[in-house]
C-alpha cells in the first residue's frame, strides 16, 4: 500500500524506483531528480531485476531476483525497498517462503567469512568487506548514493562486536499444528496485567510460528535424538534407561562428551544410529519444568498431579516470548491446558538514564549499597510501587527508594516510637483492661472497646483498618499488587498525619483515664495489625515492629498454624501469623466516608487560610461546610468537634444551598475535543456551557454525560469551580466550605497565645528537656503581647507544663528570644526544683 514513483536523474540518464515519501530526502541530496511514473507497491510484484553480483545467477530459476511484498517495509527511511537474502534473515526467509520462492544462498561460513562461491571476496570477514564491496560498486557504476544511518543492531554481549543472522539446519516443534490448543489454553490463565493475555502474549499466540529447539553449542542438553548413518531414520529416546537398553551403557552425566560416543544398532536394519550434533534450546529445559523437577512420568505421579497446573508464576515481560510461551506451548501440547493458573508479568527495570543496568556503564548504584544505606524494604517497596508492577519499563534511580523512607517506612516507624514513648512514661501495657475476650484472646490482649471509651476517630481508624485488610485480601486473591501497596501508604498516611496528630492531646493528659486507655488500645492493635498486613511487603520492619510491640507488655499474637511460640504462646515472628483478616463488627462505611470529607474540609480550610495569610493557630469565628446531601453533612456534624480542633474555629455551620457560595460551570477540552468534533464543536460548546449545577454535579459523579446522544468523559468536559462574590467559599468535587476570614481582636491576643505556646515548646526540644519536665518560665514582651499573655496565662502554662509563668527577669537557665508578628518576646526557661 506504499506510494511508490519512478524517478529520472536527468545528469546520469538513470532511472529509479524509491517510496515517494522518500523523494524529497533523496532530491535535497540530488535535485535533478524528476518524477516519471507513480504506483503502488503491489504494481511492482513479480517484476524481475538484475542482481549487483552474478554469483547465484542459477537462483534465478528456483525464483530469485523478484519483486515480492510484505507489510513489514515501512517508508521511514532508506528506500522504501528492502534487499531479501533468506539466509541472513527471518522475516527474509518468512517472506520468500509465503511468496512461494525456494531459491537459497548460503555463502556465509560459522566463522562469519564469504565462501568461495563469493569469488571478488572469498575468505574475507563479511563486516571487512563492507568498504571493498562498496568500492566495486562505484567502480562499475551500480551505486547511486550512499549514507551512514543510525539503526538499531544486534551485537554479542560478551565481545561487543557486531552479529549476521545466519540460517542454519534445525530441529522444530511444529507449533503451527497446535495454536488452537496454545490459545485455549490461554484463555485458562488469569493474567496480570490483564491486557497481555489478549493483547502481547495473546496476538504472539495467534500468529505462532514453528519452535526450533534445537541449538549448536557444546554446552547444553543433548537432544536425544539417534540418526541411522546408512538410511537416515531417526529415533527419538525417551528416557536414560531405554538409552542404557540400546546402547548397553548406564550413562550418569548427560553432557556431550559422555552420550555423543554412544551408539546402536537395529536388528534387521543396516546403518549405525549415531546421535545427532545439536543440543537442546534451554528454553525447552526451562518449559519441562514442571515434569522434570518430579521426574514424571517415570515417577511421582501424585505429587504432579496435586501441583499441575501451577497457581501462580511470575516474570519479566520478555519471557512472554520465552519461558511463559515455553511452558504454555509444552502444557499445551501434551495436556490441552495451561502449565500455570495465574501469572504476574513485571516490566524491566532500566538505569535512571533510560538503558540497560550495566555494570560495566556503572550507571546504577549496586542494590547492596542501597539495602546497606536505605534498607532491604525500602528497595522492595520502590519497585512494588513502580510501574513493574504494571508490565511497565521503570528507570530506577535511589530517589525512589530513599522516597519510600519517607513516605511509608520512618512514619510507619513514628508511630510506634510515639505509642512506645508514652506508653512508657503512662507505664501502659495492652492487658490492663484485664481477661481479654475471643476477640482480644486470638491477639493476646483487649479490644480497644474492653481498653476505655473509645472516640469516633478510634472507631474510624480500626474501620479504615478493616477496609485495608480486606482490600489486601481480595487484591492479592487477584495477583494485582498495584492496588495493594498505593493502599497501605494512604494507610499509613491516615494513621500518622490524621489519627495520631488529631490524638495526640488525649495521650498528653494527667492520670490514666478511660478514653486515654481507649486511645493507647486502639494505637496499639492499629499497629499491631498493620505489622501484620505489611509482613509481605516490608517484611523486616514488620517483623521489628511487630517484636517491639510484643515486649511492650509481654503479649504476642498466637498463631495456629504453627509451633514456634515462646513461652506465653505467642509467635516468635510476624510472619509466623495468620494473615489478618477484615472484621465486619468494626467496618462502618459510612463514618469512612464522613472523615473523608472531614479530611477534605481541613485541607480545603488550610489553603483558604494560606492564600489570606493567617496561620493555623490564629483563631476564626466559623466555618461554614456545603454539601447538597443532608446525611453526609449529617456525618460531619458526628466530628466538629475535630473539625473545630484543628482548623481552629469557634463554630462549625451547615448549608445545603451550594448556589449561595460556589458557581459551577463547564467549558469543552479544546484540544480533546476539537479532533473529535471538528466543526460541530461550537454547538457543543454552546450546550455544555449551559449546563446547570445539577447535571455537572451528576455528570462528576457518573464520569461521563450525553448530549444529542453522543456521550462525553471526564476529560473532555473540564468542570469548574468559583466562589460566589461576598463570600470566601473553597470548593473541590467533595466538598464545599466557606470560611469567615474576618479577624476581631480577641481573636488577634488568642492567636499570639497560640504563638507564644509553640516558640516555648520548640525551646524546650532544643534544650533536650524530657516530655514530662515541669518548667518555670520569666519573660518580658512587647504591649500587645504581653497582653495576649496575660490574658491566656492558664493555656499557656497549661499546654508548656510550665508551674510558674510571671513577667520578670530571667532566671537560672540562659535567656531566650522570639519576635511573633513582628512583636518581641525575651524568656527563660529552669526546670521546676532543678
Amino acid at each position: 500500500d506504499i506510494d511508490y514513483v519512478k524517478v529520472r536523474d536527468a545528469e546520469s540518464d538513470r532511472t529509479i524506483y524509491l517510496a515517494e515519501g522518500r523523494l524529497e530526502h533523496y532530491r535535497s541530496r540530488h535535485p535533478e531528480l524528476e518524477v516519471v511514473a507513480s504506483m503502488k507497491g503491489r504494481d511492482l510484484a513479480g517484476r524481475t531485476y538484475e542482481p549487483l553480483f552474478d554469483y547465484f545467477e542459477a537462483e534465478r530459476a528456483r525464483g530469485a531476483f523478484q519483486v515480492v511484498l510484505d507489510d513489514y517495509v515501512t517508508a521511514d527511511e532508506g528506500t522504501g525497498l528492502v534487499h531479501q537474502a533468506p539466509a541472513f534473515g527471518e522475516d527474509d526467509h518468512r517472506v520468500l517462503r509465503a511468496a512461494g520462492i525456494d531459491a537459497f544462498a548460503c555463502p556465509v561460513t560459522m566463522a562469519g567469512v564469504f565462501t568461495e562461491e563469493v569469488r571478488d571476496f572469498a575468505g574475507q570477514y563479511v563486516k571487512d568487506a563492507d568498504r571493498a564491496i562498496t568500492k566495486r560498486l562505484k567502480a562499475n557504476g551500480s551505486l547511486y548514493d550512499e549514507a551512514v544511518i543510525n539503526h538499531s543492531y544486534p551485537f554479542c554481549w560478551r565481545s561487543d562486536t557486531p552479529l549476521i543472522y545466519r540460517a542454519v539446519p534445525s530441529w522444530f516443534v511444529r507449533v503451527t499444528d497446535i495454536a488452537d490448543k496454545l490459545v485455549a489454553a490461554n484463555d485458562e490463565v488469569h493474567w496480570v496485567p490483564g491486557h497481555l493475555k489478549e493483547g502481547r502474549m495473546g496476538n504472539w499466540l495467534k500468529g505462532a510460528i514453528d519452535w526450533a529447539i534445537s541449538r549448536n553449542r557444546v554446552w547444553g542438553t543433548p537432544l536425544p535424538l539417534w540418526e541411522n548413518d546408512v538410511t537416515g531414520k531417526v529415533r527419538c529416546l525417551g528416557s536414560v534407561e531405554e538409552l542404557a537398553e540400546l546402547t548397553g551403557v548406564t550413562v550418569t552425566d548427560l553432557h556431550r562428551e559422555h552420550v555423543d560416543p554412544l551408539t546402536f544398532t537395529v536388528g534387521g536394519e543396516e546403518g549405525v544410529y549415531r546421535r545427532v550434533e545439536e543440543v537442546l534450546d534451554c528454553w525447552f529445559e526451562s518449559g519441562s519444568m514442571p515434569y522434570a523437577q518430579l521426574h514424571y512420568p517415570f515417577e511421582n505421579h501424585k505429587a504432579f498431579e496435586e501441583g499441575f497446573p501451577a497457581e501462580f508464576i511470575e516474570e519479566g515481560l520478555d519471557q512472554t516470548r520465552g519461558w511463559f510461551y515455553t511452558l504454555l506451548v509444552l502444557a499445551a501440547a501434551l495436556f490441552e491446558q495451561p502449565a500455570f493458573r495465574n501469572v504476574i508479568v513485571h516490566g524491566m527495570v532500566l538505569a535512571a538514564d533510560g538503558k540497560k543496568m550495566s555494570k560495566s556503564l556503572r550507571n546504577y548504584t549496586p542494590p547492596e549499597e542501597l539495602m546497606e544505606t536505605f534498607g532491604a524494604d525500602a528497595v522492595r517497596l520502590c519497585l512494588m510501587t513502580s510501574g513493574l508492577v504494571r508490565a511497565e519499563e521503570q528507570r530506577f534511580t535511589d530517589d525512589g527508594v530513599r522516597d519510600m523512607v519517607r513516605r511509608a517506612l520512618l512514619p510507619w516507624h513514628n508511630a510506634y516510637s510515639f505509642l512506645a514513648t508514652y506508653a512508657e512514661i503512662d507505664g501502659w501495657t495492652p492487658g490492663q483492661a484485664g481477661e481479654p475476650s475471643a476477640w482480644g484472646s486470638a491477639r493476646g490482649f483487649p479490644s480497644p472497646e474492653e481498653s476505655g471509651q473509645t472516640t469516633i476517630l478510634d472507631r474510624w481508624i480500626l474501620s479504615r483498618l478493616q477496609t485495608l485488610k480486606g482490600n489486601i485480601g481480595r487484591e492479592m486473591e487477584r495477583y494485582r499488587l498495584d492496588n495493594v501497596v498505593p493502599r497501605l501508604f494512604s494507610f499509613i498516611e491516615d494513621l500518622t498525619n490524621w489519627y495520631i496528630r488529631l490524638n495526640r492531646p488525649r495521650f498528653w493528659g494527667e492520670g490514666m483515664t478511660a478514653d486515654k486507655q481507649a486511645a493507647y488500645a486502639t494505637l496499639y492493635t492499629t499497629l499491631y495489625e498493620l505489622s501484620a498486613a505489611m509482613a509481605p511487603f516490608a517484611p523486616f520492619l514488620a517483623d521489628h515492629i511487630y517484636l517491639s510491640l510484643s515486649r511492650l507488655g509481654g503479649a504476642r499474637g498466637a498463631s495456629p498454624r504453627t509451633s514456634e511460640h515462646d513461652e506465653k504462646g505467642g509467635a516468635l515472628s510476624v510472619h509466623l501469623l495468620d494473615y489478618p483478616e477484615a472484621d465486619a463488627d468494626l467496618t462502618q462505611p459510612a463514618l469512612e466516608d464522613a472523615v473523608t470529607r472531614m479530611q477534605r474540609v481541613i485541607l480545603l480550610a488550610r489553603r483558604k487560610r494560606e492564600e489570606v495569610k493567617i496561620g493555623i493557630r490564629t483563631p476564626l469565628a466559623s466555618l461554614t461546610i456545603v454539601h447538597r446531601d443532608a446525611d453526609l453533612l449529617d456525618g460531619l456534624r458526628s466530628i466538629e468537634d475535630t473539625v473545630r480542633r484543628e482548623l481552629n474555629v469557634k463554630a462549625v455551620r451547615y448549608e445545603q444551598d451550594e448556589s449561595k457560595y460556589i458557581r459551577l460551570y463547564a467549558k469543552p477540552n479544546f484540544p480533546v475535543l476539537g479532533k473529535r468534533l471538528g466543526r460541530r464543536m461550537r454547538e457543543v460548546q454552546k450546550q455544555v456551557e449551559a449546563l446547570d449545577a445539577e447535571a455537572l454535579e451528576a455528570f462528576q459523579a457518573e464520569g461521563s454525560l450525553t448530549l444529542d446522544g453522543e456521550t462525553f468523559t471526564n476529560e473532555e468536559i473540564n468542570v469548574f469551580r468559583e466562589a460566589m462574590p461576598g463570600t470566601n467559599a473553597v470548593s473541590d468535587r467533595l466538598v464545599s466550605i466557606d470560611l469567615d476570614c474576618t479577624l476581631t481582636p480577641d481573636l488577634v491576643r488568642e492567636g499570639l497565645a497560640r504563638e507564644v505556646v509553640n516558640r516555648i515548646q520548640r525551646s524546650r526540644r532544643e534544650l533536650g528537656l524530657e516530655v514530662t519536665d515541669r518548667i518555670e518560665i520569666a519573660y518580658t514582651a512587647d504591649a500587645e503581647l504581653e497582653a495576649a499573655m496575660a490574658e491566656h496565662h492558664d493555656y499557656i502554662a497549661g499546654e508548656v507544663l510550665a508551674l510558674r509563668l510571671a513577667e520578670g527577669a530571667a532566671g537560672k537557665s540562659q535567656d531566650l528570644s522570639a519576635t511573633i508578628d513582628g512583636k518581641r518576646l525575651d524568656y527563660s526557661i529552669v526546670v521546676a526544683g532543678g
